[in-house]
């Protein structure tokens, strides 16, 4: 007898069925493929709206802007510290804590992307020291998503500006990384703070995976 399948699983399974939707309405030209495939969209939205807070018609409408052969969003977030403390900001939408940092936009590298996030959630400039690593969201503990997310996270060096508050953060804050305050775990779980500043720290090879 098999096992049932975990809430991990069923999200995974979610997010892969869209990816196969989303890829084969990308490519198929004749019109018999394309409504399997549209069908094969209609169940991977049921699955999502089932699994996750959002409606079908919700779905609708964000897969529209989903085009292409699929591929995992970028999360881009930055290890801030000063004399041993973590710098973190305070999400307005769920009031956790999390690394500065957002979605990384097309068009940006990866570095840039962190830079603008730091900057507009901060108000301080930073530069790139390193990439500390590369984190699958679907393995670390964090809260179930619609979407497969890499997450990429640099140390990063303030090098001018003034902490500011913007309209996306309610607080931001140093912290000692062994007493952190309640994460916004759809952003950040504590394994990947922890591993992060270890390898910032000891100069250790980039997390992957």
């Amino acid at each position: 007898m098999t096992d049932p399948i975990n809430d991990h699983e069923l999200t995974e399974i979610s997010q892969r069925l869209q990816a196969l939707a989303q890829t084969g309405l990308t490519y198929a030209r004749d019109v018999y493929d394309r409504e399997r495939y549209d069908s094969l969209m209609l169940i991977a939205e049921r699955l999502l709206s089932a699994r996750f807070d959002l409606s079908e018609e919700m779905l609708k409408t964000l897969h529209k802007n989903e085009t292409g052969y699929t591929t995992p969003k970028t999360d881009v977030r930055a290890i801030i510290l000063r004399e041993g403390k973590l710098l973190l900001v305070r999400e307005s939408d769920d009031g956790g804590w999390s690394l500065p940092g957002g979605w990384a936009d097309v068009g940006d590298s990866p570095s840039v992307a962190v830079i603008r996030e730091v900057q507009e959630e901060t108000g301080l400039d930073v530069n790139v020291s390193r990439l500390l690593g590369v984190w699958d969201r679907n393995l670390h503990g964090h809260p179930p998503y619609p979407w497969h997310v890499y997450k990429m996270i640099f140390l990063c060096e303030v090098t001018g500006g003034e902490i500011a508050i913007s309209h996306e953060s309610l607080d931001i804050g140093f912290f000692d990384p062994d007493c952190l305050p309640e994460l916004s775990l759809t952003r950040i779980v504590p394994e990947e703070i922890h591993a992060s500043i270890r390898t910032a720290r000891e100069g250790g090879p980039t997390y992957c995976d």
